[in-house]
């Protein structure tokens, strides 16, 4: 088979390889589509990643297939079944597999290997994080599972129930994970204010159902124009930031008014920090939250949405190209020529 391996930063060699074998419980994927996101970007730069990863290794970790073949005591599917395969496993066991948080498990397992024809998938993935797809629903969009999934774990991070229906939220980043949460918001029924410097992603947004979008500068500083735009431009009550950069973070948790809650969802690099107005945090009673990854109940659903076809999540599928091009996917990504790419395996 073919697969793109990382041999360190921004170094990929694609590979005739061995086809895995399955073992007892696990099953092999014959992988139809792959999608590639920001975690990938950092990955293919830096070269690694700490939790998920070491190179030299297959990478890629958002996946739709076929079972290709099953090991042995695999009763749950059966060859041929399309399926998406979420890229961690939980144990089910610790305090937060119990408490319902399984995106902290103290043994949470990853799974790397999707910008190829094959992989093989653990046991404790077969059964805790693997689904099949309903019918109709094309494997490039049922790729983007995991990055929705992450979206509604941080949708529920929002607590948006306590602020009501029609709740104004303020988006901070037209990324593809900024974009599945303005689609998933505006389809919950909240008003999106989405700010970003691309213009281009802010037409896709506007697509996806955010009531306005402001055009902000790179670097911070842009909490008054966006705070402009609010409701009595006293702030709003929910800000989401989905850039990973500190400075936005900073913007995001300005753009709040008294009583607001602020989630940090864009990953920043690692070491750095940011100044915290403990006045505003503290007299205003804002809340301040980090959120990370997904949950198997954030996969199930957000494969359920994936399936209606209203729900416009493909907008984000803007580039094809064979497992042979991984690299120049993820460099048109960088160069912000292409939100995802679809890495067809030909599996």
């Amino acid at each position: 088979m073919k697969g793109a391996m990382l041999l360190g930063p921004e170094t990929i060699e694609v590979r005739d390889l061995p086809v895995p074998e399955p073992g007892d419980g696990e099953i092999v994927l014959a992988i139809e589509a792959a999608t590639t996101c920001g975690t990938d970007v950092k990955v293919f730069r830096r070269g690694g990643h700490p939790r998920m990863l070491k190179v030299p290794t297959l990478f890629g970790h958002e996946m739709a297939g076929r079972v290709a073949a099953l090991g042995k005591g695999v009763a749950t599917f059966k060859e041929g079944d399309a399926v998406v395969v979420a890229n961690s496993a939980p144990c089910g066991d610790c305090d937060y597999c119990r408490r319902g948080r399984e995106n902290l498990c103290a043994d949470l397992h990853y799974i790397n290997g999707a910008f190829a024809e094959f992989i093989r998938v653990p046991a404790r993935f077969v059964d805790r994080n693997t689904y099949t797809i309903p019918k109709g629903l094309a494997f490039a969009k049922a790729a983007l599972t995991e990055p929705l999934a992450c979206v509604l774990h941080g949708m529920d991070a929002c607590e948006l129930d306590r602020y009501g229906l029609g709740t104004e939220v303020v988006l901070f980043g037209a990324g593809p994970i900024g974009l599945l949460f303005v689609g998933a918001l505006a389809r919950a029924g909240h008003r999106v204010i989405l700010a970003d410097p691309n213009p281009p992603r802010l037409a896709v947004g506007r697509e996806l159902g955010a009531a306005q979008t402001v055009r902000i500068e790179r670097g911070g500083g842009q909490a008054d124009k966006v705070r402009a735009l609010t409701q009595g431009q006293a702030g709003a009550w929910v800000a989401v930031d989905a850039s990973g950069v500190p400075e936005v973070w900073v913007d995001a948790i300005n753009s709040l008014r008294p009583g607001g809650l602020v989630n940090l969802f864009g990953g920043c690099a690692p070491g750095t920090s940011i100044p915290l107005d403990t006045h505003a945090v503290h007299y205003s009673e804002l809340t301040v939250k980090g959120v990370y990854h997904h949950r198997p109940d954030t996969v199930r659903r957000a494969l359920d949405m994936l399936a209606d076809k209203d729900f416009r999540a493909d907008l984000l599928l803007t580039a094809e190209m064979p497992i042979e091009r991984t690299e120049a996917a993820l460099r048109a990504m960088i160069a912000k020529e292409a939100l995802k790419v679809v890495i067809r395996t030909g599996a």
